[in-house]
């Protein structure tokens, strides 16, 4: 196995660095605010910061899977509304968000789905609220929105997981359960079944774990709601998009000068990612973008809109093994 020069400096630097994880206070994560851990039968806020679930038997089944999991529930005021394809107006979805940071009687928040919408509840937020009032955020796919300004503006640790509205498979429920239950440094390896997985760059490498849906990352490139890249372990996801709209916003990252700044990518899945005729495949445009840069890169992680799916802590610092297709924390997300 090779390691570049960069990988190896991250390496070597990173393993003096977690000898200091075990105790208060360190010089990488001062800034790094983590929320309680939860216990079981906490109570989840949940709030529709994005797109309303649009069909009641939906919803319901969202609430009896959770009730399932033994978790005590809080809605918030507008998680029933709707303004077309949004839940409700800004103003609305950004009380919703603040009130349950602000309640005490709410262990952690959890939104319903994705969709489309937290860009635009991003400047009604008061990040120094959230930040003097930490608890767990989760969710994917429009709440990176919520993931990325969140870090950058608060250093609170979040989680990139399920939504309210997902399956909850017995894969879903034990990751979510080691990482915010348990506290664990846990470590994801692609199962062997995932047929589509594949190395794009060999390597291993440390650094932030930063990331969420591609396309909403994407779209925030040039506001100031975006944390520094720089030596970051970027995971990305996506749903819906041709392949040369994947080569349009890795290009728009490359631009951007984001990849340049990474220590190692990994993608978890592109569901329903058409090639169609004519057109270079996903792998294609991932070794045009990656393989020139000298960091670990791979393809297939369980991160995705698919129904198993791993819980990240965004924001604490992990290693990427490209070679064996995994993600390992280097410190709990939770305290």
């Amino acid at each position: 196995m090779s390691i570049s020069r960069k990988n190896f400096l991250s390496i070597t630097s990173l393993g003096f660095v977690s000898n200091f994880f075990t105790s208060s206070k360190n010089f990488l994560d001062t800034q790094l605010i983590k929320p309680l851990r939860l216990k079981k039968g906490a109570t989840l806020g949940l709030v529709a910061p994005a797109s309303p679930i649009y069909i009641e038997s939906q919803f319901d089944t969202m609430i009896s899977n959770l009730q399932a999991l033994e978790y005590e529930l809080k809605l918030g005021k507008h998680i029933k509304d709707r303004n077309g394809y949004l839940a409700g107006n800004d103003k609305d979805r950004a009380q919703d968000v603040m009130d349950m940071f602000l309640d005490n009687d709410v262990d952690a928040i959890l939104c319903t789905r994705g969709g489309y919408g937290c860009n635009r509840i991003l400047p009604l937020l008061d990040y120094d609220l959230i930040k003097s009032n930490p608890k767990p955020l989760i969710g994917f796919s429009d709440i990176t929105s919520l993931h990325m300004a969140i870090q950058h503006k608060t250093g609170l640790v979040t989680f990139h997981g399920p939504v309210g509205k997902s399956e909850w498979t017995e894969f879903t429920v034990n990751a979510w359960d080691k990482v915010l239950i348990e506290g664990e440094k846990s470590k994801f390896i692609t199962p062997n079944d995932q047929e589509d997985s594949f190395i794009i760059n060999s390597g291993i490498a440390s650094g932030k774990l930063l990331g969420g849906n591609l396309t909403v990352l994407t779209s925030m490139i040039g506001s100031d709601y975006l944390p520094d890249f720089n030596g970051a372990i970027l995971f990305l996801e996506d749903i819906g998009e041709d392949v040369y709209r994947i080569d349009r916003m890795l290009t728009q990252l490359k631009l951007a000068g984001i990849l340049e700044q990474l220590n190692g990518l990994v993608f978890g899945k592109c569901t329903d990612c058409s090639s169609g005729p004519n057109s270079l495949s996903l792998k294609d445009v991932f070794d045009d973008h990656l393989s020139l840069l000298d960091i670990p890169a791979f393809y297939g992680a369980m991160i995705s809109h698919e129904d198993d799916n791993i819980t990240l802590p965004v924001g604490i610092q992990a290693t990427l093994n490209a070679n064996e297709k995994s993600i390992s924390l280097l410190e709990p997300g939770v305290k």
